[in-house]
């Protein structure tokens, strides 16, 4: 799952892997449908070539959706990305010395710093 910062934040996207061109090591296209805030379609075409230098390409909205639409048949395959949820339930009752922790959730039964009144 690949990132576009549009309008101060880094928004999700679907990115694609396409065929590298001639002088090209990779070539992905990150694909943002809409952007929450500004409600803009975005495409950012990222090359690397042999020299290990990064370009970009960024189209917006109507440029955007004819761009992907001409990219389309270079497209290898999408990546995606699984989140496992994490259901765990173990407490570990012990802090980093050693020692095994106490609750103090229930504060009305600590006698600390209580003095008799009469």
């Amino acid at each position: 799952m690949g990132y576009i910062h549009c309008c101060g934040a880094l928004r999700k996207t679907r990115t694609f892997k396409l065929v590298p061109q001639e002088k090209f090591l990779l070539c992905e296209i990150d694909y943002l449908k809409k952007c929450p805030v500004c409600g803009h379609l975005v495409v950012q075409l990222t090359r690397v070539d042999n020299g290990k230098e990064v370009s970009t390409i960024r189209k917006v909205n109507e440029k955007a959706q004819k761009f992907f639409d001409k990219m389309k048949n270079q497209i290898l395959y999408e990546n995606k990305f699984i989140n496992y949820p994490h259901y765990g339930k173990f407490y570990l009752n012990y802090n980093e010395f050693g020692v095994k922790k106490r609750c103090y959730a229930n504060l009305s039964r600590l006698k600390i710093g209580l003095a008799e009144n009469k």
